[in-house]
């Protein structure tokens, strides 16, 4: 979890500085209309707003939250924890690219696709952001022969990280998205439709 800035005494840390940051974590889905709206923001116009007057006080989390009633949502969050795997540094150019084509995802999009074919379209945004598309589509398609064991639901490469994922969410109980906790408490007061200006001024009566 997050740990308040006035609360880093807290850390019991060896060879690394005890200080703490201000965290926001973004609880987003690529599905869902309003976290693509917040992502944009937040990405295009708020780091940059961070880089300029807030460096090194405050740090930003993208907490993949699947929306099952959504069933293409787990599977493009299998993609963004594919890139996580291959390549980290890529995952938030890949999550605006993702974000970009959000709507291809969306039920009526999907619904008569096979698994493995959305998970060729999600490895081809991966290489427009630089990933290798058939290391991806290793990562992400699930066979159509059983495990060595007989197993039937055997997943594919990214199963056991995403199983992780939704457990830390699921302790944090967040339902809707898309959901912003600051230093590890919901900040109802940020929304999807804040502006530029509403997050500089957010961040100035809260960031110190």
């Amino acid at each position: 979890m997050a740990l308040a800035p006035k609360f880093a005494g807290q850390k019991l840390a060896v060879g690394i500085s005890p200080k703490a940051i201000h965290t926001l974590e973004l609880y987003l889905d690529y599905v869902c209309p309003f976290s693509k709206k917040m992502f944009n923001t937040v990405y295009n116009d708020v780091v940059p707003l961070l880089e300029k007057k807030y460096s090194g006080k405050v740090q930003f989390i993208f907490r993949q939250q699947i929306q099952p009633w959504h069933p293409a949502s787990t599977l493009v969050h299998e993609a963004g924890v594919a890139v996580l795997h291959l390549a980290p540094d890529k995952f938030y150019p890949f999550s605006a690219a993702l974000f970009d084509k959000q709507t291809d995802y969306f039920d009526v999009n999907v619904v008569h696709e096979p698994r493995n074919k959305t998970y060729e379209r999600l490895a081809k945004i991966a290489a427009s952001v630089g990933l290798n598309e058939t290391d991806v589509l290793k990562t992400l398609q699930v066979d159509d022969k059983p495990g060595k064991d007989g197993s039937l639901n055997i997943g594919n490469g990214v199963t056991n990280d995403l199983k992780l994922l939704v457990k830390a969410n699921r302790l944090t109980g967040v339902h809707v998205t898309p959901t912003v906790l600051f230093n590890g408490v919901v900040e109802n007061s940020i929304s999807s439709g804040f502006t530029k200006e509403q997050w500089e001024e957010w961040l100035n009566d809260n960031v110190v």
